[in-house]
This record gives structure tokens, sequence and C-alpha cells, in this order.
């Protein structure tokens, strides 16, 4: 057995986001430096201001033909609603705000172009709202789900705001894979055969486990100015106040599960951290959440 998993680290992450727009504004920069200055507070602000001015940040505005079409399909299955499905379609411009940065904390492309988004939406809301969309998930995020999941004034973040976790069923369960932690550099996690009475309980172990790794993760990231790998272990403790953290709770219980990782590869070629079975197939994953939750298969 391995003790640790070497890790790529990427150089550059990115982030895109697309705002529609019926009638477009004449100067978006202008209007998005105006709108996040008046109504975000620092030190995010400051953040968002800086990302700005910079070259790591460009606002692409063009008739909507001008660019590939939104999956609506995906939207749809992400939660997008007929009435945001309708104003995409109707949109005559697109303005795509992209943003670059390296791995680490704070995740500035991310926070940067998610805040100007959804403020140059909200400036053309009116009485029909704006859809913003994640083009990264994809998925329409609501004006006010949009401003729930920027940091406060401490630089929290619930990470449950910034990663989904659809789950596919199968012959023999479900699979689960994560969608979201790339954003900040790490591999998706995944999980096969997951019996149906589990999805649940799974669905929040993963949910720890996650960001259990990220902190990992940028602990690893922060030893060095520009690291090519990192090491990560290769069993993973995962507890109640990870699950907690998660969804940006607290959580007085120690109670913790070990969790095995193994490092493959998508169907892209990319890197994915499986989260096996063991070797009791479906049963090691029923122990591990009796485990921590107390989980138990329905009579």
């Amino acid at each position: 057995m391995g003790e640790s998993l070497t890790l790529p680290v990427p150089e550059t992450l990115h982030a895109t986001y697309a705002v529609a727009f019926v009638t477009p504004p004449a100067d978006p920069r202008e209007l998005a430096r105006e709108r996040v200055t008046r109504l975000t507070e620092p030190p995010l602000r400051d953040l968002v201001l800086r990302m700005l001015d910079s070259p790591l940040l460009t606002l692409d505005l063009r008739p909507a033909a001008g660019f590939p079409p939104l999956p609506a399909d995906l939207l749809a299955a992400f939660g997008a609603t007929r009435r945001e499905l309708v104003g995409i379609a109707a949109a005559s411009h697109l303005l795509a705000v992209r943003a670059s940065y390296r791995p680490g904390w704070p995740p500035a492309h991310e926070w940067a172009t998610r805040a100007i988004a959804g403020a140059l939406g909200g400036a053309a809301g009116g009485d029909r709202p704006v859809p913003v969309i994640d083009v990264f998930t994809p998925q329409v995020l609501g004006d006010d789900r949009l401003r729930r999941s920027l940091p406060g004034p401490d630089g929290a973040v619930r990470l449950t705001d910034w990663i989904l976790l659809p789950h596919t069923p199968g012959p023999d369960g479900f699979w689960f894979t994560t969608k979201g932690l790339a954003r900040f550099g790490l591999p998706e996690l995944q999980t096969e055969n997951v019996p149906e009475h589990l999805v649940g309980p799974w669905g929040r172990l993963l949910n720890g486990l996650a960001s259990r790794l990220l902190g990992l993760w940028l602990e690893r990231l922060a030893v060095s100015e520009r690291p090519v790998v990192v090491e990560l272990p290769e069993v993973v403790p995962v507890g109640l106040r990870d699950v907690a953290a998660a969804q940006g709770d607290r959580e007085p219980s120690h109670r913790e599960v070990d969790v095995r990782l193994r490092l493959d590869t998508d169907e892209e070629g990319e890197p994915v951290l499986t989260v096996p079975a063991a070797e009791n197939g479906p049963v090691g994953l029923e122990t591990l959440c009796a485990a921590l939750f107390g989980a138990s298969r329905p009579a």
C-alpha cells in the first residue's frame, strides 16, 4: 500500500461567468467598477477591483450569436428554471467575464468573476432578472444565491456553494462525482456503485472529504512558491466537523473515519480521485457511513 498520492499542480486556474443581456451596457467595465465599489464590502471589494484593473481579468461583450450556445439541457439538469432558460434564449448579447489566477488561497479568479457577473446582472435586472451563468458547472445563479456564496468580511465561504455533487443511477448503484474541486486545482472525487439507501449519507461524507482535502491541498501549496506537484495522504480522516464545515456550520463532535483514495484518470485523461468501495464492495461504503453518521440499511 502506498502512503501518499502525487498530484500535479496546475500552473494557472481559470473561471468564466456569462451574463445574458437583452439590452447590453454601454461600458460594462465602468459599470462593474461603479457597482462593485458601491455595493461590495471590503476586503472582497478591494480584491475584485484589483482584478478588474489587471490583465488577469477580461470582459468580452458580443452579440449572443458570437458565442457558442449555452447548454440549455445541462443548465436545466442543474436547476435552471423555465423563466431563466427563456431569459437566456431571449438575450441579444452575452458578456463573458473571465479570469485566471494561480492555485492557492484566496481563489481570486473565482471570487472576482462571480462578484463582477453578479454586480452586472443586478445592475440590469429591473423587474426581470438577468441570468448569470457559472460556465464551469454549468449553472444559473440567482442573485440571492450568488451573493450568499461570496466571502464575508472574514473571507469564509461555504464549500457547498462552490461544488456540486451530481449522482447518476447505474445497474449496480449510483455514480457520484464532484463538480467544483477543479476550481481550486484539485482533481474531482468520484465513487461508483453507491447503493440507493446511501445516496444521502454518502453525499454528506463526500462533502466532508472535499472540505478536508481542500484544507490539506491549500496547506501544501503554501509551503513553496510554485510547486509542480503536491503530496497528499492516500488515507484521509473525515469527521463530522468536516461535514459541517462544508456547509459553513460548526460541529462539536470529533468523530472521524478513515477514507482511502486512489488516483485515476477520467475519460479525458484528467486526474480524478476515486473513493473505492474497499474489498467488500458497497458494504465498505455502508460501514463508513454507519461509523460516521450511524446510518443503517433500511428494513
